[in-house]
């Protein structure tokens, strides 16, 4: 049985949900943060089934998130470096992170703390707003239609509703 597609769903979230596909992208992008590289990095890092790895792989490379970079000529071997589209995954990560320390963690706390280098200080990843750099919540955040909102839906109830049209 196939998945439904999400990729030309009006949605950011579901398309991004339509690229990730599975538990596994997230955490073979987890592991890129790492500093991991190589195809066996991976598997040993993650535990993961061999195709089930380079599929994941073939994926993030043809949806530019990462990129193949040849470091052995006889057998060709690939490192896989994050791309700038990779390395702005980050904070969907750590918002990841964030919620689950906050509803996950065991009684002896977070598995894992980040520390901001510039300041030196351990810190949870928040979601802030671009203008006032206040921090955003879904109580003081209301969702519109942008502009690449497809016209043609703007007419439906649900839709109607759902934005307040």
């Amino acid at each position: 049985m196939r998945r439904t597609s999400f990729a030309n769903w009006p949605c950011s979230i579901a398309r991004a949900m339509d690229l990730l596909g599975d538990w596994w992208t997230p955490l073979v992008l987890r592991e890129a943060f790492y500093g991991i590289q190589r195809f066996d990095d991976f598997h040993k890092g993650l535990n993961i089934a061999r195709n089930t790895l380079a599929d994941r792989l073939k994926t993030l490379v043809a949806e530019g998130l990462m990129e193949k970079r040849a470091y052995q000529a006889d057998p060709v071997r690939y490192d896989y470096v994050l791309t700038r589209k990779g390395r702005e995954f980050f904070p969907v990560l750590m918002a990841l992170q964030k919620w689950g320390d906050e509803w996950l963690s065991e009684e002896a706390g977070p598995p894992i703390l980040l520390r901001h280098e510039r300041c030196g200080h351990d810190a949870v990843a928040e979601v802030v707003c671009s203008s006032c750099h206040e921090p955003m919540t879904s109580g003081d955040t209301t969702l519109h239609i942008g502009p690449g909102y497809p016209e043609r839906l703007t007419h439906r109830e649900d839709v109607k509703q759902r934005f307040g049209l």
